[in-house]
């Protein structure tokens, strides 16, 4: 039988743990039409891992409250974070050099913006959507979340799995390759205390927000996996990690290793 250690250490050993996606960002700044087109793509990905939707109350129906509660502190905790994180994208675009926005914290101008942005350099992939500005392998990796919103049991269980890597994901490498790119490499002279910066101080370090939803969903999982689900968790596992790096393969390839970064 799969052990939660055993879908731990695949998490981390899978290519999108340590995608070069971040490696590139924080190798050069991009335009800020490419931050913004970016920007656009992730944040409408990680929007759509915030709603509990029907999952919570699915767990319950298979008797598992503690479970439950676990989720319910991590979609509660993420309660509000859409709008924190348009206000640090605006902010990183303001400091490519071009003074794009007067108010970062005008979340409504600062995602047309930034759809704007992806539009104008993404609209030429195949199957990209005008209507909502998403490349098919983002709508594909937010399409996995939508799956929140059914509450038969196979689906309940499978996103079980796909919480316990979405956590893991987004505590051991999304969130510390944004800050590598947006932070560390000095390109933007962003600071973690800034006010615009709130999002990644949130969520960034040991006392973050997603070192405790790691923790919560690692307990969740462990507390019920047995011969007779742990076939279905690692399905949602799967799901997660092969969306997210068909993602973050076609940004990198689009936007970033294409060469679209203004010449020195």
């Amino acid at each position: 039988m799969t052990t939660t250690d055993m879908l731990i250490d695949r998490i981390k050993t899978h290519r999108v743990f340590d995608h070069p996606l971040y490696e590139h960002w924080a190798a050069a700044p991009p335009s800020a039409e490419v931050s913004g087109a970016l920007f656009h793509q992730v944040q409408s990905f990680c929007a759509s891992t915030r709603p509990g939707g029907d999952f919570p109350t699915a767990l319950r129906g298979l008797g598992w409250e503690e479970q439950a509660v676990l989720i319910e502190e991590i979609v509660d905790s993420e309660s509000g974070h859409g709008p924190e994180l348009a206000t640090m994208a605006g902010h990183i675009v303001n400091r490519t050099g071009a003074q794009v926005f007067d108010d970062v914290y005008d979340t409504e101008r600062v995602e047309e913006w930034l759809k704007s942005s992806s539009d104008r350099l993404l609209a030429g992939l195949p199957g990209y959507d005008l209507a909502t500005g998403l490349t098919p392998q983002a709508a594909a990796a937010i399409e996995v979340f939508r799956r929140r919103f059914s509450s038969d049991a196979d689906t309940t269980v499978r996103n079980l799995g796909t919480a316990l890597a979405l956590e893991i994901i987004s505590n051991q490498s999304l969130i510390p390759g944004e800050k590598r790119a947006l932070i560390d490499s000095g390109h933007y002279k962003a600071d973690i205390d800034e006010p615009e910066m709130h999002y990644m101080a949130e969520h960034w370090g040991d006392a973050g927000a997603e070192q405790q939803h790691e923790a919560n969903v690692i307990l969740a999982v462990s507390s019920v996996m047995d011969s007779s689900n742990s076939a279905r968790i690692e399905e949602g596992v799967e799901d997660f990690l092969e969306s997210l790096c068909a993602l973050w393969d076609v940004l990198d390839a689009a936007l970033l290793a294409s060469g679209l970064r203004p010449a020195a």
